[in-house]
């Protein structure tokens, strides 16, 4: 039963990313001033079109996704979904965020089968979702199979460069 909740959880928040507008919400950030927090579902449109997030394209830039990354989101592109956790008021999350979204781009993943989070300082989010899915730190990137968590990555991984830990994870299953 355990295993059933955050699979129930993961399939209602997909099924209402189709039919609500806003299902986030916008705060200054207490901790830095004139910046702010957004917290709930996100999308890569949603992060391009503020103009204070900058290091988006900045982080984006310099990056070339590694080919054994390309390689393994590609040959699992059509059974996997990613559900990832971010803070917009996170440093490791501005760093890491615009590069899977570069290297899924690279590996023709489809940028729907990734449902973004945004957390507040205390990596909170609507709905407890984050805690009901044991999500401490951000950035997180759970990588699922019809359903099932197949393994997670937590801020840069255990390799210190998440696209190791994503081809270990697509790899071993």
């Amino acid at each position: 039963m355990k295993k059933l909740i955050p699979v129930l959880v993961f399939v209602i928040f997909n099924s209402l990313q189709s039919f609500a507008q806003n299902q986030f919400l916008v705060y200054p950030d207490t901790a830095h001033a004139g910046q702010k927090v957004y917290k709930g579902i996100l999308s890569k449109e949603i992060l391009l079109s503020d103009t204070s997030f900058k290091w988006y394209a900045d982080n984006q830039k310099y990056y070339t996704p590694m080919a054994a990354a390309i390689d393994a989101v590609k040959l699992n592109k059509d059974s996997i979904e990613l559900l990832v956790f971010m803070g917009t008021w996170c440093e490791d999350s501005h760093f890491i965020i615009p590069r899977l979204y570069e290297l899924s781009e690279a590996a023709g993943f489809d940028s729907k089968k990734i449902t973004l989070i945004g957390t507040d300082r205390y990596k909170k989010t609507l709905s407890h979702l984050s805690e009901a899915l044991n999500v401490y730190n951000v950035p997180t990137i759970l990588i699922m199979k019809k359903g099932v968590e197949q393994g997670r990555i937590i801020e840069y991984g255990k390799y210190g460069m998440f696209e190791k830990d994503l081809i270990e994870i697509l790899s071993s299953k």
